[in-house]
């Protein structure tokens, strides 16, 4: 399972009970912006309660009640690939009450899913980044790669012979793979699982030569010798991998593929309201007791302004539309 999500064996199939679902149909009136907020905020997670995400979530929806004096509360709304969650939002009142946790899930979601039934930049607005971290490319410990560049070289030099595991097709796991190969111009096969967990099963067996897997899972397994680091996805280095290279560092220049978070609201919600939650999700993000915690596990926070959010989002979904239509997938 991804790390901010789950996979998307089911996707196509659920889309058309999103369609019909007239979810969250919101007919009140936003209230004055200065007035907020004035009773308690839904942060819907399109994922299932435990995830990272739901965990993110809740974290922020505590600090915010702090600062505000009024409840944000954490409700979970997963399935159909974050589609269902992500369409209830889209359809609540536009008045600052209901609030989206997203991923890049959803940045991939728009090329990937083409009838779904919602546009992530025509139906919502970019509130405020939360966080994001690095994934790091592991391989089975008997590979004969070190590095990699000696790992792309293998690839070359026996096109398809070499294979990656992930959590699903459309996962960040498999966009971060795709990413790679398309960079690198190699052919290594997808060998697509229901779970991270079965994914990285095979890699430790060494029935899957190798995946890319969050640094927080994987930190024991590299320390341990049973599995091999070769390079982290994000632009630095990671707060848990210190002496493993970036990928850019590695021979990758501007490869970049990290798990990221954060909050959107429906379009049509206020700038002032937006502005303000902006404000109020960067100081939590900015607080050095959650930056000590999240560095543990290799997550670094995220700020912008809402006009930088939207430019990131944009960026994305460009960047993962190429990958998605070069490589042809499509979901199961």
């Amino acid at each position: 399972m991804s790390k901010y999500g789950s996979g998307r064996g089911f996707a196509a199939l659920a889309l058309a009970a999103a369609l019909s679902l007239g979810l969250g149909q919101g007919a009140a009136r936003a209230e004055a912006p200065s007035a907020y907020p004035s009773r308690a905020v839904t942060i819907v997670v399109p994922f299932g309660p435990g995830g990272s995400a739901d965990v993110y979530a809740r974290t922020v929806a505590e600090q915010l009640g702090r600062e505000t004096g009024k409840p944000f509360i954490v409700e979970n709304r997963p399935g159909a690939g974050a589609v269902i969650g992500t369409q209830f939002v889209a359809k609540a009142a536009p008045d600052g009450y209901t609030l989206l946790m997203m991923s890049n899930t959803q940045t991939v979601n728009e090329s990937l899913l083409r009838q779904k039934p919602y546009e992530l930049m025509r139906d919502f607005v970019a509130v405020a980044p939360v966080n994001e971290a690095p994934l790091v490319l592991v391989v089975r410990s008997s590979l004969a790669p070190k590095t990699l560049p000696e790992l792309v070289r293998q690839a070359k030099a026996a096109p398809g012979k070499l294979n990656y595991a992930s959590s699903g097709t459309g996962t960040p796991y498999h966009m971060a793979g795709e990413l790679f190969k398309n960079m690198a111009g190699v052919d290594i096969v997808h060998i697509p699982y229901k779970s991270s967990g079965g994914a990285r099963t095979d890699v430790l067996g060494g029935q899957v030569d190798m995946m890319f897997d969050a640094v927080s899972t994987m930190g024991d397994l590299i320390a341990t010798g049973k599995v091999r680091p070769l390079a982290t996805t994000g632009k630095t280095r990671s707060s848990v991998l210190p002496n493993v290279p970036t990928m850019a560092e590695a021979g990758l220049p501007d490869y970049t593929a990290t798990l990221w978070l954060g909050i959107l609201a429906p379009k049509g919600t206020p700038q002032p309201i937006v502005d303000l939650l902006n404000q109020k999700i960067a100081k939590v993000v900015a607080d050095p007791a959650t930056q000590a915690i999240w560095a543990r596990s290799g997550i670094e926070g995220m700020t912008m302004p809402p006009a930088a959010f939207t430019q990131y989002l944009n960026q994305d979904i460009a960047k993962w539309r190429r990958i998605v239509e070069s490589a042809h997938i499509q979901v199961d």
